[in-house]
């Protein structure tokens, strides 16, 4: 496992937030608000807010979706574990409303790979963006300002869904790569079994980030990092060619919005 020994993690926990707690206060919100999914991530996030502007003042949200009972009861683990509060909103039947209704207003077998892989990513990621949706209908009601959980792995590949989970206001571990939050974690005194657990979006059972992304968390660190500086001798072709591909083929997601400007042709 790839660790970093040289970085003072709890030094870092001060510092994000601090940088937390000024833009709360800038944007004159009572509190954050923090989709809660029993992962790492999204523990270390809870940590964080409610280490800067205190317990009191951040609101994780449960959000199950056809999802695994485990998900649920980590993510209350976690609340618990940093004293958070924490509301549940179960987005199963939601999910499955809106999808009916999609499928009835087209004919699936006229859309390109309508029952293949496509399909399901498509499918899935209705999840995230219903998710995003909740988050921000209770940052509204509570005057609260959405924080998200995307770690600079998973940014720099584009493994996010666009306007789901990168839906935020504000990324507060987007510059530390998965070993790193991992360290952040234990600073933090999250649970051990959250730390250990394998990564996963949840988008469908049994799925699994590194199964996904098709490498090890360490490996794909490890493959960003070399890119990231120009050293990339030691690795193998096959994890370049995946990692730069994966970066390429994700740039939109990283990018403004495309917009025309007349004065610009």
């Amino acid at each position: 496992m790839m660790e970093q020994t040289t970085t003072d993690f709890a030094a870092v926990v001060t510092d994000i937030a601090t940088w937390l707690e000024q833009h709360r206060a800038a944007a004159a919100a009572d509190r954050f608000i923090v989709g809660l999914s029993g992962g790492i991530d999204s523990a270390v996030v809870c940590g964080l807010c409610s280490r800067a502007a205190g317990a009191g003042r951040v609101t994780g949200v449960i959000m199950p979706s056809d999802s695994n009972a485990d998900d649920a009861r980590d993510a209350a683990a976690v609340a618990e574990t940093f004293q958070v509060e924490t509301i549940t909103v179960d987005l199963t039947a939601v999910t499955g409303g809106l999808l009916t209704a999609i499928r009835t207003g087209i004919n699936t077998a006229a859309v390109s790979d309508g029952n293949g892989p496509r399909a399901q990513l498509a499918e899935a990621n209705v999840r995230p963006r219903l998710r995003m949706t909740t988050l921000y209908y209770l940052a509204n009601l509570m005057n609260g300002i959405v924080v998200g959980t995307g770690n600079k792995s998973e940014a720099m590949i584009g493994y996010f869904t666009k306007y789901g989970d990168g839906g935020v206001d504000l990324l507060p571990i987007v510059d530390l790569y998965k070993h790193e939050v991992r360290a952040l974690a234990r600073a933090l005194g999250a649970p051990e079994g959250i730390i250990t657990k394998p990564p996963s979006a949840g988008l469908w059972p049994g799925q699994t980030d590194e199964a996904e992304i098709g490498l090890q968390y360490d490996q794909l660190d490890a493959a960003l990092m070399a890119i990231a500086s120009g050293e990339t001798g030691n690795l193998s072709p096959a994890v370049h060619d995946r990692v730069r591909g994966l970066i390429d083929g994700s740039d939109h997601k990283r990018q403004p919005i495309p917009a025309y400007r007349r004065d610009e042709r």
